[in-house]
């Protein structure tokens, strides 16, 4: 957890609140009550800027989503849950949700995906494309062979490639620093390492990786070492599948003949 303070606390409350799937007055009324502690629907309306006569609508939907408790009183009173209780909340629906959707999207694909994928395909950001080649680290069967430059090699995809060295995947790895090769091959002392085809840090290139010699990705930064990973467009990866596939053949040749040049 970050412990950096935020500007508008108020504000992002409210905008992270409403992306939680509250509306805009449930957003504000429990905010309004976290700074208040215990209030009256005048209090909160007061602080929130919510009309008086819609705090009520907000609490029933606070209240039945468990976020926030009533005294009946005269007039009644409000008390909301512990910014550590809410998130717990959130985090629980979060994953509920995410099960559902997971569950839905399975039942959904073909019982057989096509083991070529025709064409080339490209996929952009620097997250986006590390979740594509942990997905082809996880399907590896025999060999991943990666080049990639130091920023780029997250905990992520190291743990895609501790388990598939786990499986008996054959793992070798090029482009990267000799420090970041020590700690490589203390976490996968299986590893094998091998000079790359140039100076990565000198160019703008991001990572080649073919698998079982079937799937092939290389990408490139988009500004060179000076691109921000939280950019979409820092980095761009073009990757194809199957044994006849243009960049698998095109790749892999490249590969096997820098590897075989290494022995």
């Amino acid at each position: 957890m970050s412990n950096n303070p935020i500007e508008n606390p108020q504000s992002t409350a409210i905008t992270q609140l409403e992306r939680f799937g509250l509306s805009t007055y449930a957003a504000r009324t429990f905010v309004a009550l976290a700074m208040l502690d215990t209030a009256t629907a005048k209090d909160v309306s007061e602080v929130s800027e919510v009309p008086r006569t819609r705090v009520y609508d907000a609490i029933d939907e606070l209240h039945n989503r468990g976020l926030v408790d009533i005294q009946n009183t005269s007039p009644k009173e409000f008390w909301s849950v512990s910014a550590e209780t809410a998130s717990r909340i959130f985090e629980h629906e979060l994953q509920r949700s995410n099960e559902i959707l997971r569950t839905a999207l399975t039942e959904l694909e073909p019982v057989q995906r096509r083991s070529e994928q025709r064409g080339v395909w490209t996929v952009s950001g620097q997250q986006a494309i590390s979740n594509r080649l942990v997905d082809f680290f996880d399907s590896a069967e025999e060999e991943i062979v990666y080049m990639t430059v130091e920023d780029l090699l997250t905990e992520d995809l190291l743990s895609g490639l501790r388990r598939a060295a786990e499986r008996g995947v054959s793992i070798r790895l090029g482009g990267v620093s000799a420090d970041v090769q020590a700690r490589i091959q203390d976490d996968i002392p299986s590893a094998q390492m091998f000079e790359s085809l140039w100076v990565w840090s000198d160019t703008s290139a991001g990572r080649l990786m073919m698998v079982d010699s079937e799937k092939t990705l290389v990408s490139a930064l988009a500004n060179g070492k000076d691109a921000k990973p939280s950019d979409p467009r820092s980095e761009t990866a073009i990757w194809g599948e199957g044994e006849t596939n243009s960049l698998v053949v095109v790749l892999r040749a490249i590969f096997t003949w820098r590897m075989n040049s290494n022995e």
